[in-house]
């Protein structure tokens, strides 16, 4: 791993540089998908990104937990999570790349 964490502004620079438009109009593109993106998903609707991801939100009922700390048993709400499984084709690319490095 590298360490290196992509931004909203590194995604903006990016299509700036590949797509050609003004880092402006780039940057509103990024805002737009994610918007796009995050709405589906307050929506309770699945997101899927052919090659790359999907998207989902799922419900996850109430349960007992334990404060690790103490060992205390307390209650832990009913709650929606977001949920990302990658394709197979994102997983074999990381994959790959990873193998190579090891040679």
């Amino acid at each position: 791993m590298t360490g290196r964490t992509v931004t909203r502004a590194d995604l903006a620079s990016a299509v700036c540089r590949k797509v050609g438009l003004s880092y402006t109009e780039s940057a509103a593109l990024v805002e737009l998908i994610l918007s796009e993106i995050s709405d589906s998903l307050v929506k309770g609707e699945m997101v899927k990104l052919s090659c790359f991801a999907t998207f989902q939100v799922r419900s996850k009922s109430r349960r007992i937990g334990r404060n690790p700390k103490t060992g205390i048993e307390a209650p832990i709400p009913p709650r929606r999570v977001v949920t990302f499984k990658a394709a197979n084709i994102l997983k074999q690319r990381i994959l790959d790349v990873h193998c190579a490095k090891q040679k």
